[in-house]
């Protein structure tokens, strides 16, 4: 009798387990007589006929299908083992983790700015989360038909999306298009919600989405990081100064040798002696020597002889008051 219970029996169990597989469908349709059940840790094991869920078994362990999993199915409960036939019944695992998937846009987004006719190509990556939520319905769309089901599958679904989604969100309530970062969480907030509504049709929950970071062509990025920096200045000389610094700096200046080097040296004591003025505004000047205290200037010539004026109070030669 142990001969045939041997011939008979069978283990269910997921077999080569991969942690980037979401379900796995057992092969064997026929369960024997003394088979086990075996769950491993981050398993569900779902018994299911003509595609309605018989039971749902959670805990780890060893069962013996007979005694442990029969008397809790729900139609096939009672359901005796035959000498040579066995019960005719699907089992599907379910990887119960939450999965974290990288995503990048595969090309540039052209995203509507005013100015740019074929819009500003923008490109994004970040990362995504998903987990299985609702088990009849990953099996009415997808376990029913398919033996398996893996993490890249479902990242090509949610890829399919994800342009329009992006395009959606950026261009949503009139975001600044040169500084998308700092409207990223509002941004990943919008997609997680629509790629979840999507999703939950096929059983899985998008439990997060992030925007890691938004790329621009180079010439655009060069503009901003240029732009960021002419932020801080506060006026147009300052700009106009920064402006002849890096040309000096990049050595645009034109000409070359001993002129060019004098040229740029006189421009750079020019814009330090402008700057230096403009940051101390109400510092007094120094008046020059041929003022009097009265605030009237002394002649540069003599009224009387026409001889030049020393800066003193009367003149050398004829004694003329001049101050």
């Amino acid at each position: 009798m142990s001969f045939f219970k041997s011939q008979f029996a069978n283990v269910v169990e997921w077999q080569e387990f991969r942690d980037d597989m979401i379900f796995y469908k057992w092969g064997n349709r026929e369960i024997k007589k003394g088979s086990k059940l075996i769950i491993r840790p981050g398993q569900d094991a779902i018994f299911f006929n003509n595609g309605k869920i018989e039971g749902i078994f959670r805990d780890e362990g060893e069962y013996d299908i007979e005694s442990q999993i029969i008397p809790f199915l729900s139609t096939l409960k009672g359901f005796k083992f035959g000498f040579n036939s066995g019960m005719r019944v699907e089992v599907l695992f379910v990887n119960t983790k939450e999965f974290v998937v990288k995503w990048g846009t595969q090309n540039a987004i052209n995203i509507p700015t005013l100015g740019l006719p074929g819009g500003l190509p923008i490109r994004a990556n970040g990362t995504f989360n998903f987990k299985v939520n609702d088990y009849m319905a990953l099996i009415d769309q997808i376990a029913g038909v398919r033996e398996q089901y893996l993490v890249e599958d479902v990242k090509i679904r949610i890829t399919t999306v994800l342009d329009q989604l992006l395009m959606k969100w950026i261009t949503k309530e009139g975001k600044d298009m040169f500084n998308l970062q700092a409207n990223s969480f509002d941004i990943s907030k919008g997609i997680q919600e629509d790629l979840d509504m999507e999703m939950l049709k096929s059983g899985i929950s998008i439990t997060g989405f992030n925007v890691m970071s938004f790329s621009y062509p180079k010439e655009i990025q060069d503009m901003i990081t240029k732009n960021a920096s002419h932020g801080m200045v506060s006026d147009v000389n300052r700009y106009q100064q920064i402006s002849l610094t890096d040309g000096m700096a990049a050595g645009k200046m034109s000409g070359g040798g001993a002129a060019s080097d004098i040229a740029g040296m006189m421009m750079g004591m020019n814009i330090a002696g402008k700057m230096m003025n403009q940051q101390s505004p109400n510092q007094p000047v120094s008046e020059p020597s041929s003022a009097r205290a009265d605030g009237q200037k002394r002649p540069n010539f003599c009224p009387n002889c026409g001889i030049k004026a020393e800066g003193t109070n009367f003149c050398s030669n004829c004694g003329q008051k001049l101050g």
